[in-house]
């Protein structure tokens, strides 16, 4: 690892002030993907903001009946709150899905949303990696790739994004509240927040340098059958193959986005005018236009029978 600089933020606004001030910053929070990104030598930051300090660990009601949540919110605390449990279930589901009960005890919120996409060519340094290195090349084309992303990829990435939360986040129309250097405050619909590759895999989120999360916020709850299910090579601590986080209604309309399928959690509004008609017709919305390799071409009808599982199970 190498060596850095360490402060600890005050506020918000200091805290975006601070990593404005140093152009190489990285905040700081549970540390469980940057800190291992460090030890690898793939991330470098040569100062490290800790932002524990800032109070931004509440869940709070808010008047319009929606949920804001906090950026330090650890992943435990928020699938245990009783309000996400109650009126928010397949977010809940997607948070217990994700890591191992020991990661998800130090994960927060906004650094959850914030993990990179990445693959294995990601973490080897001795591969070129276009979001390790821009310009450099793509290891994952034409090498091992059948956890790659099959739909929303480029010719310069095809990782996907390691998220479960993100995944149910995505189904709620949450949005992310930050606050930037100069002391202003903005929102970024999730549906926005995530980027996907094109010719920049490297910048893979609309946050802008120094930019902090501060909270996410729910909107008001659609009530319906929440479900989230994760298909992976093993039981536990793997990401998606493919997963599906839906909000189904008892006259079957509803909404769906897929993980572990896309650089980015993967929702097309007009796959959920399908949901009435099954899985197919939905699966042919959200793929439409899906490059899969040889190697990863099981997903598209992997994700098909997951999410009809999914549709039968809300029915029944």
């Amino acid at each position: 690892m190498k060596s850095f600089t360490y402060e600890r933020a005050n506020s918000p606004a200091d805290a975006a002030a601070a990593a404005a001030r140093h152009a190489d910053a990285k905040f700081i929070a549970g540390g469980t993907n940057l800190l291992d990104l460090m030890k690898l030598e793939i991330e470098t930051p040569a100062h490290l903001i800790d932002v524990n300090g800032l109070a931004l660990d509440k869940i709070e009601s808010m008047p319009d009946g929606g949920l804001k949540i906090g950026a330090l919110v650890r992943n435990t605390d928020l699938a245990a709150d009783k309000r996400v449990r109650r009126d928010y279930g397949v977010l809940s589901r997607a948070l217990l899905a994700g890591a191992s009960g020991q990661l998800r005890n130090m994960a927060t919120t906004a650094g959850n949303l914030l993990q990179r996409t990445r693959c294995p060519y990601f973490y080897d340094t001795n591969q070129p990696c276009n979001k390790r290195r821009p310009g450099s090349g793509c290891a994952a084309i034409g090498g091992f790739n059948r956890q790659h992303a099959v739909v929303g990829a480029s010719e310069a990435c095809i990782a996907t994004h390691p998220s479960d939360m993100a995944v149910a986040m995505r189904t709620l129309d949450a949005v992310v509240e930050t606050v930037r250097p100069d002391g202003a405050t903005r929102t970024i619909p999730i549906a926005e927040f995530h980027h996907l590759p094109g010719n920049t895999p490297h910048v893979e989120t609309a946050l802008s340098q120094g930019e902090l999360i501060t909270a996410v916020t729910l909107p008001k709850p659609i009530g319906g059958t929440h479900i989230y299910r994760k298909v992976r090579d093993r039981a536990s601590y793997a990401f998606a193959l493919v997963s599906v986080a839906a909000i189904v209604q008892r006259d079957g309309t509803g909404r769906v986005a897929l993980g572990g399928v896309a650089h980015k959690p993967w929702r097309i509004e007009s796959a959920d005018a399908q949901l009435p008609r099954g899985a197919k017709a939905v699966a042919a919305q959200l793929f439409a236009g899906a490059k899969p390799t040889r190697q990863n071409a099981f997903k598209l009808s992997l994700a098909e029978r997951t999410l009809g599982a999914v549709l039968t199970e809300a029915k029944g």
